[in-house]
């Protein structure tokens, strides 16, 4: 099974054909295509190719499914004895896309 590893938004992604993966947001619409170039290694089944930093030529191709926000977390800030506190949430955005081709 071919699989390659990823860097978009900072994050590194294990993707595989198939796969639907979240990814930090992408400003494209749903339904147009994206590619990923910044390929970190990629295996064909037969080989592996690790790239210093990135492999030449290997193209990632998916598809945006959706975009929307992850759960929310809580950010919370106090100093003991102080009566300083802080309370906020935060959802962060995420670009849900299937992965069409690993080459």
């Amino acid at each position: 099974m071919s699989y390659a590893i990823i860097v978009t938004g900072g994050k590194q992604f294990r993707v595989a054909v198939g796969d639907q993966v979240e990814v930090p947001n992408i400003d494209i619409e749903v339904g147009k295509s994206v590619e990923f170039t910044e390929v970190l290694a990629l295996n064909t089944g037969s080989e592996l190719k690790i790239g210093a930093p990135t492999v030449e030529g290997a193209v990632v191709k998916a598809v945006v499914v959706e975009h929307g926000r992850g759960d929310k977390i809580i950010v919370f800030k106090f100093k003991r004895r102080k009566q300083y506190k802080r309370k906020q949430g935060h959802r962060q955005g995420y670009t849900a896309v299937k992965i069409e081709s690993v080459a």
